[in-house]
């Protein structure tokens, strides 16, 4: 993949980098916009993200496959350790391959920042029984962002316009 040059301040890549969740929206079929909580995973050296969904649950998948338009509301910064961080809005393009990736060995960087963030995650996964009963959660399909507009709110104030960075050169 090649990397794209965004110039994004240091404090919405803090936002990023830090956030615990976002709200992450797909387009459904009837054109509802769709959210879900997600664990975003930001990839600086491609300025992209990284996200997974499990194949129990492929709704995300379906939509994205349907209409790749999505979305990225970084709004609350519970955990983060980030003070008057700015709200921030990513639009962009999602792409999420036909493959099923069967073990988090795969995302093992992942993981590791999940569970020093979530210590009490890693009970689910290190039990062989409960992997066993949920092996469908643990089978998952990566869902790949690409930024195309990124808007934010200083200091989290949404009573004023957004700051903005347009990204043309999505693909």
């Amino acid at each position: 993949m090649q990397s794209r040059t965004i110039s994004i301040p240091e404090e919405v890549e803090a936002v990023f980098r830090e956030f615990r969740t976002c709200e992450f929206s797909t387009i459904a079929r009837d054109g509802t916009p769709i959210t879900w909580p997600m664990l975003p995973f930001w990839r600086p050296e491609t300025r992209q993200f990284m996200t997974t969904t499990s194949i129990g649950l492929p709704d995300k998948a379906f939509n994205i496959r349907r209409d790749p338009r999505v979305s990225l509301l970084f709004s609350d910064p519970t955990g983060s350790g980030l003070a008057h961080s700015p709200t921030v809005l990513v639009q962009g393009q999602a792409v999420t391959p036909d493959v099923v990736t069967t073990s988090i060995g795969a995302f093992e960087k992942e993981v590791k920042l999940v569970y020093r963030r979530q210590p009490s995650g890693a009970i689910w996964s290190s039990n062989p029984l409960l992997r066993w009963y949920f092996d469908w959660y643990f089978m998952r399909l990566e869902i790949t962002i690409t930024p195309t507009r990124i808007l934010w709110w200083e200091a989290g104030d949404l009573s004023v316009p957004p700051r903005v960075v347009e990204l043309a050169d999505v693909g």
